[in-house]
This record gives C-alpha cells, structure tokens and sequence, in this order.
C-alpha cells in the first residue's frame, strides 16, 4: 500500500485533538440507587497518538470506550470528536459521525462469515457510498498493507486467529477514520501473534494520524505506547 496516499486521505490536521472528553459522567440504575462509573472524567487525543488504557476488568474501560465511540451517550459532561460537541446531536447525526470518523476492533474480530477478507474491508465502505470498485481497491491496499495481499479470497475459516485480527483492523480504518477505538484487541492471541497485530495497528497510526485509545491488560503492549492512561474512582489517571 502507498503510505502517503492513505495518509493524505486519512490524516487529520494536527492543530486541534481527535477526542475530548470534558467532565464526563456515566451512571446506571443500582437498586433503589446508581451505580457510577465515570464521575467527570477528562481525556484529551491527539492526532498521530497511541493511548494505553490499562485499568483491572469492572473499572469502565469498555464503558469510556463507548462513550468516546458515541455508542452509548453520556450522562454529563461533553464528548467532543475532532472538534465537534456530540451532546446535542440526534442519532442520525451520531451514527454518521461514528461511521465517518471512528472505527473499532474489539476483542472479537466479528467478521462476516459468509464475506472473504476483501468484501469484509469492502463493506463499511460501500456503506458509506464508495462505487464497489473504488472500494475494491481501497480494502486490496490495506490488506496488503497489512501483510494479507494474498488471503484476500479467504474466508474467515480460512484465516488464522491473527489474520482475522488483522482484516478486523483493515475494516475498521477502511473509511479513513481519525479516531481508532480499540477493546483488548490482541486478548485472545499468543504473544507472538499479539505482537504481530499490535505492530500493525501501530504502523496505520504513524502512517495516518489516526488518534488511537487502545483498552488492554497487556502491560508490555502499553509500555509501547505513547501515553498510558488508567481508571481510578471513575476518573482517567495519566499513568508515567
């Protein structure tokens, strides 16, 4: 894949965050009461970055990454992407910016049985209105980009747990998102596999400017990133 070229259709421009998120809270009925898991918490992204969220399962990493994701809306506080406030935006307009400015790989890669590696990359895209060949072209380049030219026909039967990561993350950043959400992306693979998946997503990021915040108890994988953040008491802590 051309570096460049993806770059100049993905990058963001540098002078204003990716994410912000201002005071943000997130409650959820607890008996008589509220159970709150983020009480005001802040987390700014910046274009180019690779964010470690590492904090112990039940904290509210899966729940901030929603929020961030604009798939579960907060109860206080201001969700800004790429400049944009989201508090008062509609679905409508809250499902376009998430299709338009966010992917997301999760623990599970969730690809479509039925499609090859290629129709998987391709979807999302013709989804958002590229021409089938347009998209075509875009998910041959990411997938080569990625290590995958040759298992474009495969299905994901055919492809190994690590290729299936890696098509996921393909699909995720196919429509040249400035935001990568990632939830314990490398969990189910051995290390060397890992790895090899983390390397990939870390290439994408330096070769676009995505902003990536990346959930994971792979305490070796954070150490690799440029900022490690966690959860205390419902607030992010910039860990050094």
């Amino acid at each position: 894949m051309n570096e460049a070229a993806y770059a100049s259709e993905a990058a963001p421009a540098p002078e204003r965050p990716i994410l912000r998120l201002s005071g943000v809270v997130r409650r959820y009925p607890e008996g008589e009461g509220f159970l709150e898991i983020l009480r005001g918490t802040d987390l700014t992204l910046w274009p180019g970055q690779a964010v470690a969220l590492a904090a112990p399962s039940g904290a509210g990493k899966s729940t901030l990454l929603h929020i961030a994701g604009l798939l579960e809306k907060a109860d206080g506080g201001e969700v800004e992407i790429d400049g944009r406030p989201t508090s008062g935006m509609n679905d409508s307009q809250r499902t376009a910016l998430r299709r338009n400015q966010i992917g997301f790989v999760y623990q599970f890669h969730h690809l479509l049985p039925e499609f090859t590696a290629l129709e998987n990359v391709m979807t999302p895209q013709m989804i958002a209105g590229l021409s089938k060949d347009e998209a075509r072209r875009r998910a041959s380049q990411l997938l080569d980009y990625l290590g995958l030219a040759a298992r474009g026909t495969h299905r994901q039967s055919q492809l190994s747990g690590g290729e299936q990561q890696r098509v996921a993350i393909a699909r995720a950043v196919a429509n040249a998102p400035s935001l990568l959400l990632a939830d314990e992306p490398t969990g189910n693979l051995d290390p060397e596999t890992a790895d090899r998946v983390f390397n990939a997503m870390m290439a994408l990021v330096r070769a676009t400017g995505l902003a990536a915040l990346i959930a994971t108890h792979n305490l070796e994988l954070a150490a690799r990133m440029d900022r490690r953040l966690t959860l205390r008491n419902g607030l992010v802590v910039e860990l050094q």
